[in-house]
Order: C-alpha cells, then sequence, then structure tokens
C-alpha cells in the first residue's frame, strides 16, 4: 500500500509520455509516403490497356500552416519514375485560398509541373476546398476556383467538371474514357451530364473529389472511380478506420481508406485515396499519405 502513490505517479508518467511521443509522431508521419499498388478490373477494357498502370494522388492542401509539399513533390517524383499510362489527381490542391492564392497557385503548379515535362497525361478535378469552403455550408469561391483551373489549364493539367475524354495510348486507337465530377460541396457535380457522351458498353474511369458522390452513379456505370476528400480520417485508431477524427467532425458518408465495400450500385466500385495533405492542423495519426497505382485488367 506504501508503494501505491509511486505507481500512480509513474503510470502517470507513463500516459503522459506515450501523449507526448503520439504527439510528435503525428508531426512525422505527414513526411512518410505510402505507396499502394491496386488491381482494378473494367469491363470491355482494351486490349492494349490490359497491364497499364494509373497513378492517383489526392488533397495536397497547400496553404494550410505547415503543409505536405515536401511530401507532395516526392510523390510526383515516383509517378515520374513509374512511367504510368496516365496521372489523376482528384481536387483540393489548395487548402483555403485567399490573400495569397497566386502564391498558393504557384507552389501548386511548381509541384505538378515535372509530371506534363515527362510526358504523363495528367487530368484533374477540383474539390471544396478549391473553392475556399471548408465545411458544406460556406460560401463556394467560384472565382477562386476559377484562377487555379485557369493555372492548371495553362501547365498542362485538363481539368475536368462533369465531362468525358477519349484516353488512347500512343500507336493505339483503342480508347479509354476518363468521366470527370465536379464539386459535390460547391454544387458544380453532375453525374448525368458528365456520362451522357459515352454508351453504355465503354470502358471508363470516374474521378471526383468527395467520394458521396458515387451513390449518384447508375448501375454498372462505374467500374472503376476514384475519390479523395476524406483523408482516411487523418487521426484515427489503428485496425479502425471507422474511428477518426474527421469521421466525428464531418457529416460525409464514405470514410474509407481504400475501397468503399458495400457503397454505391451494382457494378460499381469506389476507391477512396487518404490524399497527401490535412486540415486544421498539419497531424496525421495511423493514417499516412498515400500514392496509389492501379493496374487496369479486363
Amino acid at each position: 500500500m506504501k508503494n501505491l502513490p509511486n505507481k500512480a505517479k509513474y503510470t502517470t508518467l507513463g500516459i503522459v509520455g506515450i501523449i507526448a511521443l503520439l504527439v510528435i509522431w503525428s508531426f512525422i508521419e505527414p513526411r512518410i509516403l505510402n505507396i499502394e499498388n491496386e488491381t482494378a478490373t473494367i469491363p470491355n477494357l482494351p486490349n492494349s490497356w490490359s497491364g497499364q498502370q494509373i497513378a492517383q494522388l489526392t488533397d495536397f492542401q497547400i496553404g494550410l500552416w505547415g503543409d505536405n509539399r515536401g511530401t507532395a513533390r516526392r510523390s510526383i517524383a515516383k509517378i515520374v519514375e513509374a512511367k504510368p499510362a496516365i496521372a489523376l489527381i482528384s481536387g483540393d490542391f489548395l487548402y483555403h485560398p485567399g490573400s495569397n492564392i497566386e502564391s498558393e497557385i504557384e507552389t501548386t503548379i511548381d509541384i505538378i509541373r515535372p509530371l506534363v515535362d515527362a510526358g504523363i497525361p495528367t487530368y484533374a478535378v477540383l474539390g471544396n476546398h478549391d473553392y475556399g469552403m471548408s465545411s458544406r455550408k460556406a460560401q463556394p469561391s467560384t472565382e477562386q476556383a476559377e484562377k487555379l483551373e485557369i493555372a492548371l489549364e495553362k501547365a498542362g493539367i485538363q481539368v475536368l467538371e462533369n465531362e468525358t475524354v477519349k484516353l488512347e495510348l500512343p500507336n493505339s486507337n483503342e480508347p479509354l474514357y476518363l468521366v470527370g465530377v465536379g464539386s459535390l460541396w460547391a454544387s458544380r457535380d453532375n453525374v448525368k451530364q458528365s456520362l451522357n457522351t459515352i454508351d453504355n458498353n465503354s470502358p471508363r474511369i470516374v474521378m471526383m473529389h468527395n467520394p458521396d458522390t458515387f451513390e449518384q452513379f447508375p448501375a454498372n456505370s462505374a467500374p472503376l472511380a476514384v475519390a479523395g476528400h476524406t483523408h482516411g480520417g487523418q487521426v484515427r485508431i489503428p485496425g479502425f478506420p471507422q474511428w477518426s477524427w474527421l469521421r466525428f467532425t464531418q457529416k460525409d458518408k464514405v470514410y474509407a481508406d481504400g475501397w468503399a465495400k458495400g457503397f454505391g450500385t451494382s457494378g460499381n466500385q469506389l476507391y477512396v485515396n487518404p490524399g497527401i495533405g490535412m486540415s486544421i492542423a498539419p497531424i496525421r495519426l495511423f493514417c499516412p499519405p498515400e500514392l496509389t497505382f492501379f493496374t487496369l485488367e479486363g
């Protein structure tokens, strides 16, 4: 009984030490890039596209204090090294565009430019933060988003909003289609419009920012869909991705890290990338940044 006060003291010190280590690690983990390799099946995929790689990045959040631009640059370098058929960036390039938007856009373009210089076709959609929306109730800043879109297009990045583009490999006329949907929070999403230029049997990849858009797709219209937005929860309990910081502070439906099982209509598959950047604070805990490569198969 005499040792009880000492035991309590050591227990308290141990708990404080563990918390301190977790806090320190949460600032280190964003600098550790996780590379995921996935296989994706697309019906009616042309033979020339079978075995081709598609790279996906999302959520740079440039402009957040202590943002993760170093990891963003490393992820771009990894894509250039891998030389995939195309690269996809699914929104939230900026954190909260404001008075420093020109500088933040310049940094963003500087990070992405190596993809264009390497001749890798690169496509993007915009996210809620690109419209200055940190919540769904915020008023979208269309003017700021347009500045970003113009700069991206000028740099050679094609920005899609509710439209479909034809993808073709060199020395092949067998097309694969890319469907890009606008920002859900900014009320710029129109799934019906994005699909109206391709027939039902056309092989396609779908890109959106917010995974909640995915449930709007009719059955068998999005065999491979990619999204971002959730940061994988950003701070979470190991082994329980559904128990995360963002899970309890946002009202979005999807908080998947990877394949969102049981969501959407039949014949559709959604992959949610945890992204590179962060919201509110520049920390990640048990949720490292991710670059995803998809190998296509028919």
